[in-house]
């Protein structure tokens, strides 16, 4: 399965991009470039430890049957159903948290109020996990 490795290494990437901002922003007497030199051998490093766990599922892929193509659009859609309410309950939750904390930042009394907006948006979110479900249980 290469879209482990691929999946893997953007989550990797990530993670360093954070490792290099987090080094770089405290100023604690390391250097732009030995930040840089530690983040890519932190990237190096986890790189080839997520090469060397593929390795075996890849092995197993090939002496597996084939799926056929009903499973293979099945498992499709499902990630898609879940990866679309994800994306939209984000841009959800940014929007009404943004106004939330604008709102209790002027009236504090309302923070009950502003967690159920908060809630029903991030209910996008398991709407998704249900019809993602529904469609692998079929």
């Amino acid at each position: 399965m290469y879209s482990i490795l691929i999946l893997g290494s953007a989550v990797l990437f990530t993670i360093c991009a954070g490792l290099y901002l987090d080094f770089r922003s405290r100023g604690r007497g390391i250097s732009g470039a030995k930040a840089r030199s530690a983040v890519l051998g932190v990237m190096i490093f986890l790189f080839a430890m997520l090469c060397m766990s593929v390795i075996p599922v890849l092995a197993a892929e090939t002496a597996e049957a084939s799926v056929s193509s009903a499973d293979t659009y099945r498992y499709i859609g499902a990630s898609l159903a879940i990866g679309l309410a994800c994306v939209g309950a984000g841009i959800a939750v940014g929007y009404v948290g943004a106004a939330a904390c604008g709102i209790i930042g002027e009236k504090p009394e309302l923070l009950g109020k502003t967690l159920i907006f908060l809630g029903l948006a991030e209910g996008i979110a398991v709407y998704g996990i249900v019809i993602s479900i529904l469609i692998l249980m079929m």
